[in-house]
């Protein structure tokens, strides 16, 4: 990736303008030469926030802010799921275009990962399994497998025997499966301290517990953030990845924030023996889905629940994930429970993505990726990285800019 270059001469102060389509970044800013490089405020750290870090931080100056720990919100409570087939839905196929481009990026994301950091993110292949329990589960199965194959997704129908061949640790009675070879998985929580580290290693600074209360707008243009503490940090880009917190953030007029919600999930894991696990591939239960790690961690999970920013552990939401994994599995019984905890999802209005430029200037929305947070990694830092330096929009991403939410005289 080229650099930037600085100038020869004495440095001069840029001034930052929205640039015009097709320009590249340098050609915005009015001094002839580029004395410095652009400085980036990043709002968030989570997988998005870090994974843009990382990408733009070879060509700008970056400072990430977060309001905990960095990583410590939605990309920790995730459970690293890669299912852009699976959970292909009718009336979501710019989405599912959006997953699949995403889902492709995962293994150099992981190499390029692993060969920055030395971090290995267990990007694994077995890939996923929809488990019908009963003839009514299979025929809801058959319906959406029959969609989703007319979108060309590689995903077949294994009869009971096929799919117990697979796991043979399942229910004894089953009607079968649907097999979706190239939805696979990551440890989320080794993606995001992969991601700090080669975000840190290319140069970028992370600011933890230290919440951003505002955008700073001056002349209709973002030109920083405010922090809680009364700290003003100047900023050329300001980029807002605030997950579930980020219609939170103030200084932008309404219209402006985007329209995200916490939506919180409930999830728990259990600890198998990692020489004879129970499961090998992630599975979907009716009622619950089920994701094993190398370690033996078995992730159940999750509850969907529109409660705010609560993070109670409820025994009702325990009791039924529990009853879901144990008519998939019976033998989780007899497993430790390891871990318990609960997240906020970001969600959008409609659920997808908000990305791109902001209809303010020097602001950049990447925020309201739900459930595909891990899944939109790779591709959102990639575009969004190539939309902020060089002012290109690859085409993946334009149906989710926030204008999709004004009215049409806004949004121009």
């Amino acid at each position: 990736m080229p650099r930037l270059r600085a100038a020869e001469i004495k440095p001069v102060e840029p001034v930052w303008v929205i640039p015009a389509k097709g320009a590249a970044l340098s050609q915005a800013i009015s001094s002839p030469s580029i004395a410095k490089r652009p400085r980036v405020a990043i709002i968030g750290a989570g997988v998005i926030g870090l994974g843009i870090a990382w990408r733009l931080a070879r060509r700008a100056d970056v400072s990430v802010f977060d309001r905990g720990k960095a990583g410590a919100g939605a990309s920790h409570a995730a459970a690293g799921m890669l299912a852009a087939c699976a959970e292909a839905e009718p009336g979501e196929e710019a989405l599912l275009t959006l997953n699949r481009d995403s889902q492709a990026r995962w293994p150099a994301f992981a190499d390029e990962l692993k060969h920055a950091t030395g971090v290995d993110v267990e990007l694994r292949r077995e890939g996923t399994l929809v488990l019908a329990l009963t003839a009514d589960d299979q025929a809801v199965l058959a319906h959406r497998l029959d969609f989703q194959k007319k979108l060309g997704l590689p995903l077949e129908w294994l009869s009971a025997a096929a799919t117990r061949a697979k796991e043979p640790h399942l229910a004894g009675k089953i009607a079968g499966a649907v097999f979706s070879p190239e939805d696979h998985q990551v440890d989320n929580r080794k993606v995001v301290a992969a991601l700090r580290i080669a975000a840190e290693n290319a140069g970028a600074k992370i600011h933890e517990h230290q919440a951003v209360r505002e955008v700073s707008v001056q002349s209709g243009a973002a030109r920083g953030v405010g922090l809680e503490d009364g700290t003003r940090i100047d900023a050329d880009i300001v980029v807002l990845a605030a997950g579930a917190w980020s219609r939170g953030i103030a200084g932008l007029p309404p219209d402006r924030r985007p329209p995200v919600r916490p939506v919180k999930g409930q999830m728990f894991a259990l600890r198998m023996d990692a020489a004879a696990p129970l499961l090998n591939h992630v599975l979907w239960a009716p009622g619950a889905y089920l994701v094993p790690r190398c370690d033996g961690r078995l992730i159940v999970g999750a509850t969907v629940e529109e409660k705010g920013f609560d993070d109670t552990i409820t025994a009702g939401a325990m009791l039924t994930l529990l009853e879901a994994a144990w008519r998939a599995i019976p033998a989780i019984e007899e497993l430790p429970i390891d871990e318990i905890w609960a997240g906020h999802r970001p969600g959008s209005r409609d659920d997808a993505p908000i990305l791109g430029r902001a209809p303010l200037e020097n602001l950049f929305y990447a925020t309201g990726h739900h459930r595909n947070g891990i899944l939109l990694a790779p591709v959102t830092a990639d575009t969004l990285a190539k939309l902020i330096l060089d002012d290109v929009t690859e085409p993946v991403i334009q149906p989710f800019g926030l204008e999709r939410f004004l009215p049409a005289r806004a949004a121009e």
